[in-house]
C-alpha cells in the first residue's frame, strides 16, 4: 500500500479546522476557547463532546471518543484511513502524495484492473436479469421490488458453461484477469468454464462500494450449497467482509445498530421491509475481523440465527469473537428463530414491527454467556462451580477494562460463591509496556505535568533548546516524554491534534487524549517554566540513579577505572546542587 508521508499529514491536519469539519455534521455550541455539543457516538442528554479550534482535536468526556478531523471522518462518515484524508485534502485543496516503489504501483495497477473486470461482470450478470423470466419471476415471488434489485445490483448468471466467458474473456489477458478476479473454475482436463451458472447473483461491496466478489443463489434447493460465494483473491477475503454493510451506510445517515444474519436474502428481504441495518457473513462463522468491523459501525449489534443446535453454536462462535472487543459501550445481543425459520420468513410473515419485537427481547450478551456455560453444569455442587469457573476465567479475562468486565466478574462470583474479584487468567502487561504508559494517579508526577504541557502548547519544547539529558531515567513515561519532545523538535509546527495522530492505535492513546482534553491552569509563559523545571529535575534524578547505580556495582563487584572516574564527576555534579 502506498504510504503517506507524516509531513503531510501534519500539513493537512494544520490546514483543515476541525470545528468546520465537526460542525457540517454535528450542531456546535461555543463555550469559552472551545465548543461543545451532544456527543454523535453515543447517547446522551447533556453536552460532553468537545471540540478544540487551538488543539485541533475532539475528546468527549462521556465514552471517551476522541480524536483529530481525521479520525472524525473514520469514525462518523466510517471511511477507512487513506479515504478520510482523501475527504480532507479535497476540502483544503491539496494533492495527496503517496510514496511508491515500482512493486506497490505495479499492485495498484492490478487491483484497478481487478476491480475493472468485477464491474464489468455486475453489469453482465444485471443485464441477463432484465432477459430472464425465470429470474425476473423468482425474485417477484420473494417480493424483492426494483428498488432494491437495484440497491443490491442484483443479477443472473445464465444456465450453461461459457456464457461469461464469451462476453467478457475477449483475448487471454482478459482470460486471466477473469480468472483471478475468480469467476472461472477449471476441469481436471484444464477446461475452463464459468463458475456461476444458473444463479441469482449478488455482488458483495467492499467499504467504498466497490464489487469485489460474488454470491449466488440456486433457485431450488437441492442437494448442492444454496450459495456458492467467490473463492478468496487479492481483493476477496470472506472472513473480514460483510455483504450489505455498503447499503446499510448509504442507507443510514447514523447506524444505531447492525442485524447479523447468514443469507443474502435475508439481508434483502429485512432492506424491502425497511429494517435496513441487516448485513451478512459469507458463508463462513463470524471472525474476529467481522467483530471489529461491525463495533466499528455501530454500538450495538444483534446476531440472528436459526434455534436449533447449529444456530447455537455459530451464536457461541460469534460471541467467542466479540467478547475481546466488548469495551464500556458497546452491547451486543443474540436473537434465535423458531425451527424452520429464518430472517426472510419472519419479516415476510410478521412484518417490520415485528420483527423490531423479536429482536428487543433478544438474549443479552451476558446471559447468553452464562446460559450456555451452565448449561450442563449442576451448580449445585461443589465441584460443578468449579466447573464453571475454570471455563469462565479465562475467557472473562479476554474483555477489555472497564464496567461491563467487572460486572461479568461478580456475576461469576455470585454464581460460584468465589466472590466478585475473579482475576486470574488475565495477561500481564510486558515491563516495557508498563514503563512507557502515563500512571493515572490523582497528583500529577514530573513526567506527567511535563507530559500534559507539551500536548496544551506543542511548541515550548522548542524553548529547551534540544538541551534535555534524562535518557535512561527509569521512571513511569520518560520514554514516552522523550518521544514527543522529539517528534516537535523533528516536526516544529506540529498542532496538539497532529501529535496525538502519531500515537492512533498505541496503547499510550487514550492516557495522552485525556490530557490533551484538560484546561491546564496559567498561561504559556507558566507553562514554559513548568516544562524547564520538570526537565530539570528528571536531569537530577537521573544523577542520582546513576550513583545509586555505580554504589550498588562497586558493592557487588568493584568499580574499573572508567567507573571510578564517572563516580567522581557525578559526586562534584552532586556538590554542585547543593551549593
Amino acid at each position: 500500500m502506498a504510504r503517506i508521508p507524516d509531513a503531510f499529514i501534519d500539513d493537512l491536519l494544520a490546514r483543515s479546522d476541525i470545528v468546520e469539519v465537526v460542525g457540517s455534521r454535528v450542531p456546535l455550541k461555543r463555550q469559552g476557547k472551545e465548543y461543545a455539543a451532544r456527543c454523535p457516538f453515543h447517547d446522551e442528554r447533556s453536552a460532553s463532546f468537545t471540540v478544540s479550534p487551538t488543539k485541533q482535536f475532539y475528546h468527549c468526556f462521556g465514552c471517551g471518543a476522541h480524536g483529530t478531523a481525521i479520525s472524525f471522518l473514520m469514525n462518523y462518515d466510517r471511511l477507512e484511513f487513506l479515504d478520510a484524508v482523501d475527504e480532507l485534502a479535497k476540502r483544503a485543496g491539496m494533492e495527496v502524495p503517496r510514496s511508491e516503489n515500482p512493486r506497490s504501483a505495479q499492485q495498484q495497477d492490478d487491483s484497478r484492473e481487478l476491480y475493472s473486470a468485477l464491474d464489468a461482470a455486475t453489469k453482465f450478470f444485471q443485464k441477463n436479469l432484465e432477459s430472464s423470466e425465470k429470474a425476473r419471476s423468482y425474485l417477484d415471488g420473494r417480493g424483492v421490488d426494483e428498488e432494491n434489485r437495484a440497491r443490491f445490483q442484483i443479477g443472473y448468471a445464465p444456465d450453461g458453461y461459457s456464457g461469461l466467458r464469451d462476453a467478457l474473456g475477449k483475448d487471454e489477458r482478459r482470460m486471466k484477469l477473469l480468472d483471478r478476479a475468480g469467476l472461472f473454475s477449471k476441469n481436471d482436463r484444464g477446461h475452463v468454464y464459468d463458475k456461476f451458472r444458473d444463479r441469482v447473483m449478488f455482488p458483495i461491496f467492499d467499504r467504498r462500494g466497490r464489487v469485489i466478489a460474488f454470491g449466488g443463489r440456486v433457485f431450488e434447493k437441492d442437494d448442492g450449497p444454496k450459495y456458492l460465494n467467490s473463492p478468496e483473491t487479492a481483493l476477496f477475503h470472506k472472513g473480514r467482509e460483510l455483504y450489505g454493510l455498503w447499503q446499510v451506510r448509504q442507507t443510514n445517515q447514523k447506524i444505531e445498530r447492525l442485524i447479523v444474519v447468514e443469507g443474502y436474502m435475508d439481508v434483502v428481504s429485512l432492506f424491502q421491509f425497511g429494517v435496513t441495518q441487516a448485513v451478512a457473513t459469507l458463508g463462513t462463522a463470524t471472525t474476529p475481523d467481522h467483530a471489529e468491523l461491525l463495533f466499528r459501525n455501530a454500538p450495538d449489534v444483534f446476531f440472528c440465527f436459526d434455534g436449533d443446535a447449529a444456530g447455537r453454536r455459530a451464536g457461541w462462535k460469534a460471541l467467542e469473537s466479540v467478547l475481546p472487543r466488548m469495551k464500556d459501550g458497546r452491547q451486543a445481543f443474540f436473537l434465535f428463530l423458531p425451527d424452520g425459520e429464518d430472517p426472510d420468513s419472519i419479516v415476510r410473515k410478521e412484518g417490520a414491527e415485528a420483527f423490531d419485537e423479536r429482536l428487543k427481547q433478544a438474549t443479552p450478551l451476558s446471559q447468553f454467556f452464562f446460559d450456555e456455560l451452565t448449561r450442563e453444569i449442576n451448580l449445585g455442587t461443589l465441584d460443578g462451580k468449579a466447573r464453571l469457573a475454570e471455563r469462565a476465567k479465562p475467557m472473562l479475562a479476554q474483555i477489555p477494562d472497564g464496567a461491563f468486565g467487572d460486572l461479568m466478574k461478580q456475576q461469576l462470583g455470585q454464581l460460584t460463591g468465589l466472590g466478585g474479584n475473579v482475576q486470574a487468567g488475565r495477561p500481564q502487561m510486558p515491563q516495557r509496556a508498563v514503563s512507557r504508559t502515563i500512571q493515572p494517579v490523582a497528583k500529577r508526577s514530573l513526567v506527567r505535568g511535563a507530559i500534559a504541557v507539551l500536548l496544551q502548547q506543542p511548541t515550548l519544547a522548542l524553548t529547551l533548546g534540544g538541551k534535555h539529558h534524562f535518557q535512561g531515567l527509569r521512571l513511569p513515561g520518560v520514554e514516552l516524554l522523550l518521544e514527543l519532545l522529539g517528534l516537535v523538535e523533528q516536526r516544529p509546527d506540529i498542532s496538539t491534534g497532529a501529535l496525538l495522530e502519531h500515537f492512533d492505535g498505541r496503547e499510550e492513546q487514550a492516557s495522552l487524549h485525556t490530557l490533551a482534553a484538560q484546561t491546564l491552569a496559567g498561561d504559556e509563559a507558566m507553562w514554559t517554566v513548568e516544562l524547564h523545571d520538570a526537565v530539570g529535575q528528571l536531569e537530577k534524578q537521573l544523577l542520582f540513579q546513576r550513583i545509586d547505580d555505580l554504589n550498588a556495582k562497586q558493592r557487588q563487584q568493584g568499580l574499573d577505572d572508567t567507573d571510578k572516574y564517572e563516580m567522581r564527576e557525578l559526586l562534584k555534579a552532586r556538590a554542585n546542587l547543593r551549593l
